[in-house]
């Protein structure tokens, strides 16, 4: 890096990949908390000896570079603290990652803290991996929730999630007509196979639906038989934490809320495959198909029919089914959204490019691809990528959403040039939630959480502030000055005896 960058960065400001801290003579405390967020989510840098002015309001401003007095001496600090294991639990920094770089003739140290690979999370600090692990929020960072933790230590694990064999769960909980089903559609696409002549129970296992415990002389279904093939009430049992839905809100007639809707209400057993096989289907009966012969036959399956199929299948092979979550299926006139519970493991930009696939139900994977849903290992997204690039239609947008914990994809419908260009309204929200008013639309949950808190008190100092959200002040800080900014929070009054007004519509 060089001074020109560092002012680059400094003009955009602090954000999810940059922090500031003014550090003249030692490492501060802080860092490592900054550390452990930027590895935990998407990597980022830290620059020493750079002061932030928070009660600035013009950004230009707000940052002043004031120089670290002993360069030599923190990076030699730095690296005594992360190798010895005490302070954090793995160092995931290069030489190359640690420079000094002289500006107006003083010195700061800049850290490049790479994003961690997902079997090396969660990164934690002070030998406590429930509260130590952080994650970056906006410009801050915060404790992973316990939910949090235990996902990223279950994506550590190479087996993947859907191997848990589920104790006192058999055969007599899978859904016969289901099993069937499948087995239909795995003959048509392996007609030659051995296993079509397998009785149901070996058949599930050579698919890794069930499990014969040899040490512990048990057997009984995985978490991948059951969700997969399972009737609809031992599902609901096992796994009460996780919902399916889709709802159609396309081709709508006056005050119409959606035109169609599958959720459980008992007339189907509410298994992943029955849920596959309803919701398909319905998604792409209305997207083009042209006209071809394969000899006497019409061919209508075009790459976009396979597009959706190949999002589906994501969605439901990365999802953490283990989570309290939501597999979400909404359709509308110009584009579908499917959300699945869980963050990403790999890098946005390396889903994008494809070559590389870490799923978290890898035999669900396997089940579904022996029926001609999804693609080879890396090669979904791109496919997905292709065909709406062949219609010319949108880019798809893939939005991890790590405030909900979940994952979005949108799949545009429509044209550039079709799309509307001053249309920045989200009708993709739960259509069971209020609509957000109109003062907070952009505002993070912490803000709004920061709001709720002082519409009940409004003389809250900044340290009950930081008590009740676990973020840092620093952290408090800047939602302060980002709310103040947008016009929603002033301050009436001086420090101690003053008090906070939040200025919006009732």
């Amino acid at each position: 890096m060089t001074a020109h960058d560092i002012h680059k960065l400094l003009a955009e400001g602090e954000r999810l990949t940059l922090e500031c801290k003014k550090a003249q003579k030692t490492l501060p405390q802080s860092l490592w908390e900054t550390y452990s967020a930027f590895a935990n989510t998407a990597g980022g840098t830290i620059l020493l000896g750079v002061h932030e002015d928070m009660a600035e309001k013009d950004r230009s401003k707000r940052f002043s570079i004031t120089g670290v007095e002993d360069a030599d001496k923190i990076r030699k600090d730095l690296w005594n603290t992360i190798n010895n294991r005490e302070k954090v639990n793995i160092n995931l920094l290069h030489d190359e990652n640690v420079q000094t770089i002289r500006i107006e003739d003083k010195e700061i140290v800049a850290i490049h803290i790479p994003r961690a690979d997902y079997n090396l999370r969660p990164v934690y600090i002070n030998n406590n991996l429930m509260n130590g692990a952080y994650r970056r929020n906006h410009e801050g960072d915060y404790h992973c929730t316990e939910q949090m933790i235990k996902m990223m230590v279950r994506d550590a694990y190479e087996d993947g999630n859907d191997r848990l064999f589920l104790e006192y769960y058999t055969m007599d909980d899978i859904d016969i007509p289901t099993l069937e089903g499948y087995r239909i559609m795995f003959k048509t696409n392996n007609p030659q196979h051995v296993w079509n002549s397998l009785d149901h129970k070996e058949f599930l296992t050579q698919l890794g639906g069930y499990v014969v415990n040899r040490k512990e002389r048990n057997e009984g279904l995985t978490m991948a038989g059951l969700l997969m093939f399972g009737k609809g009430l031992p599902v609901r049992e096992r796994f009460d934490n996780l919902r399916m839905d889709y709802i159609d809100k396309s081709n709508l007639i006056g005050d119409q809320r959606y035109s169609d809707r599958l959720t459980y209400d008992g007339t189907w057993e509410n298994n992943l495959f029955n849920f596959i096989r309803m919701v398909v289907p319905r998604l792409t009966r209305e997207l083009p198909r042209p006209f071809q012969m394969d000899g006497i036959i019409r061919k209508d399956d075009t790459p976009q029919h396979k597009a959706v199929r190949e999002a589906f299948t994501n969605m439901i092979i990365h999802a953490d089914l283990m989570m309290d979550g939501l597999l979400r299926v909404e359709k509308y006139d110009d584009r579908f959204v499917l959300t699945n519970p869980g963050l990403l493991k790999l890098p946005l930009e390396q889903i994008y490019a494809g070559g590389e696939s870490k799923a978290r139900n890898q035999r669900m994977q396997n089940m579904l691809r022996m029926i001609g849903y999804g693609e080879n290992l890396g090669s979904g997204f791109p496919l997905i990528l292709s065909a709406w690039n062949e219609r010319h239609w949108l880019k798809p947008e893939l939005i991890e959403q790590s405030d909900l914990m979940q994952v979005k994809l949108i799949l545009h419908i429509e044209n550039k040039e079709d799309a509307p260009k001053n249309d920045t309204k989200d009708d993709t929200k739960d259509d069971t939630k209020d609509d957000t008013k109109d003062d907070t639309k952009q505002l993070s949950d912490r803000q709004l959480f920061l709001l709720e808190l002082i519409r009940n008190n409004a003389t809250l100092t900044i340290p009950q502030m930081t008590l009740k959200t676990k973020v840092s002040k620093s952290t408090i800080l800047r939602d302060l000055t980002a709310l103040q900014e947008k016009g929603v929070l002033s301050r009436k009054g001086g420090r101690k005896i003053g008090q906070w007004i939040i200025n919006l519509k009732d």
